[in-house]
């Protein structure tokens, strides 16, 4: 064998083993990364369908039911209002307690609105509990800074793809029963990542009889609106 010839067989060599060890590196090395970057976008993605439930069940506890389109709950976010029970003064303050029993006896068909009414005109020592109305948003989602309801119509990191939601009737034992499912499947929520590593993910949820990606509620059978991940 002459020099030449040597030095590009081991040349060669030197090749294949780089390829064999980046191969070895690369098979270890991506479903990792791949499960790295799915954690993330999932931590994402749950939020958003925590946020698509929490409204949800708030307009179901004004309206009776759940809407079928993330633009319904914009609209009662954005415009819409919530029942709450105000609590006005303090049951454990005698001297309120007892004034306001006072108040009572003197007009007893005296309404909880009325109470209010004086409690506004500066009749501070009262006790008594209202239900009123205030906007959502200044109910929900206060003390997050990075709340944002235009971003519930959307599947992060899939291009702009729309969020998949449904809301039915359904007799459950004879009652008509509201239920809502919002998806975001992993085809969409994964876009960008290794496609083979994503239809092997997709695969295995198949054969656990699971939803292939992320769910929150079920319009199949109640099951109080649960996410597939809790």
């Amino acid at each position: 064998m002459n020099k030449t010839l040597k030095i590009i067989l081991e040349v060669l060599l030197l090749i294949g083993i780089v390829a064999l060890v980046y191969a070895i590196y690369s098979s270890i090395t991506k479903p990792v990364n791949f499960n790295k970057q799915k954690e993330r976008r999932e931590a994402v993605a749950i939020q958003r369908l925590k946020d698509i439930r929490t409204l949800q069940v708030a307009f179901k506890s004004e309206n009776g039911r759940f809407v079928s389109t993330v633009d319904s709950l914009k609209n009662f976010y954005n415009d819409g209002k919530m029942s709450i029970v105000l609590q006005i003064g303090s049951a454990d303050d005698s001297l309120a307690w007892a004034h306001t029993e006072k108040v009572k006896k003197a007009n007893r068909k005296i309404t909880p609105e009325k109470l209010y009414e004086m409690y506004q005109n500066g009749d501070k020592n009262l006790v008594f509990s209202i239900v009123t109305k205030i906007p959502v948003k200044d109910t929900l989602f206060t003390h997050r800074d990075d709340f944002c309801v235009d971003s519930l119509a959307y599947i992060p990191f899939s291009g702009g793809e729309p969020t998949q939601m449904e809301a039915i009737t359904r007799m459950v034992s004879g009652v008509p029963v509201p239920l809502f499912e919002a998806r975001m499947p992993y085809k969409l929520l994964l876009k960008g990542l290794d496609n083979q590593l994503r239809i092997n993910l997709d695969s295995d949820r198949r054969d656990q009889n699971k939803y292939e990606g992320l769910q929150v509620g079920s319009i199949t059978a109640p099951n109080n609106n649960a996410g597939n991940w809790e």
